[in-house]
């Protein structure tokens, strides 16, 4: 019987550094994480035997590490909401927050079911997104594909063809000519390729590095003809299922909107409520604060919010908000391919149009001179 292979303490070190640093944590099994703990601590399990099964059970080394630390932590009589603080990488201030005023409530099952519930819809939300971008981003590089063979391939031989044109060239004929005389040389190229990365790469560690910039790039998402609403539509999904979790798990409403500020993608909405939590510690209430961005926050969803604090209701009527801008994304995503189809029909006729022009109006002129 052939013997396992031992591996070296080198081998080790590599598989544990490769697990622990470039190894990512899929959401999806963060669900199913959430989820079986849930269920198990309902069947009556103690916390630490739960987790105890779930590290057999995640697939995902890496977070398999993460659990059996947080076991670890749990045995050494730390609460599951301590031991998950320190892996926030794994698991978001705002699922850990929740959990903690589950343990201070006593009611650590409904929490969970909460985040279960949060996870969920943050999913669903965030699956029909990329879902959505996947038929544009296909068709963007068959275009940009076609574009180089064409260039680099075919109207390289056309060109040795105008050249020994005595005639004066149409102008899209010249312009075509330099495009594809740069764009042929494979030093070009490469350069064409370098220019862009470096682009690309500036621009996200400026994004980065400088604040005023993100803002001004967010604050432009905003007023982008498409797309600009469809943002302002994920946004307002996302402040208010989170804050609506927030509130169900009996954190305060302070705490509750600076959290759900972080969760904001855009920058812009993640300035207004954290200032929009420091105005409440003064007794003003959060849609009063709100309706000062109009833009942001339309009529309907600050109304429904001083309704809703008006009858205590608040929780409520931010899950209907919730399901509204949710159900919004959902359809604007499912018809974001015939939104956003007749702009690359229009940029597509253009790029033919032109190359038409540049290619068949030299060759009518030659049918002409014969």
């Amino acid at each position: 019987m052939k013997k396992d292979k031992k591996i070296s303490p080198f081998e080790q070190k590599l598989n544990d550094f490769v697990t622990k640093y470039l190894t990512s944590i899929p959401f999806v099994q963060k669900m199913f994480f959430v989820e079986h703990l849930h269920t198990m601590i309902h069947a009556g399990l103690s916390v630490v035997e739960s987790l105890d099964v779930l590290s057999k059970e995640i697939e995902n080394q890496k977070l398999k590490l993460v659990i059996a630390a947080i076991k670890s932590d749990v045995e050494k009589g730390q609460s599951l909401s301590e031991a998950l603080t320190k892996h926030p990488k794994a698991f978001p201030p705002i699922y850990v927050q929740m959990i903690a005023a589950g343990e201070v409530a006593g009611k650590l099952e409904e929490s969970l079911r909460q985040v279960m519930i949060q996870m969920r819809k943050t999913h669903e939300l965030m699956s029909s997104i990329r879902g959505a971008m996947i038929y544009p981003s296909v068709i963007i590089a068959a275009m940009g594909g076609i574009g180089v063979m064409m260039v680099t391939v075919v109207l390289p031989k056309l060109i040795t063809l105008f050249n020994e044109f005595d005639a004066e060239l149409p102008l899209a004929t010249k312009i075509l000519i330099i495009i594809t005389n740069f764009a042929s040389s494979p030093i070009n190229m490469v350069l064409i390729v370098i220019i862009i990365v470096g682009a690309v790469a500036l621009f996200i560690s400026s994004l980065r590095k400088f604040p005023d910039f993100k803002r001004f790039i967010h604050k432009l998402n905003l007023h982008l003809p498409i797309f600009g609403k469809i943002m302002k539509k994920i946004n307002l999904a996302r402040f208010s299922l989170t804050l609506s979790s927030l509130l169900k798990s009996t954190i305060p409403i302070i705490d509750a909107v600076q959290i759900t500020a972080d969760t904001c993608g855009n920058v812009i909405y993640r300035d207004i409520l954290k200032q929009a939590a420091e105005k409440i510690k003064t007794g003003a209430p959060l849609s009063e604060i709100l309706s000062q961005n109009h833009s942001l926050f339309p009529p309907m969803v600050t109304e429904m919010i001083m309704v809703g604090e008006r009858t205590g209701e608040v929780q409520q009527l931010l899950d209907e908000l919730a399901e509204f801008y949710g159900s919004e994304v959902d359809k604007t995503m499912k018809n974001f391919t015939a939104i956003i189809e007749p702009v690359i029909i229009i940029l597509l006729g253009i790029a033919v149009a032109f190359m038409a022009i540049a290619v068949i109006m030299p060759m009518y002129s030659l049918v002409q001179n014969f």
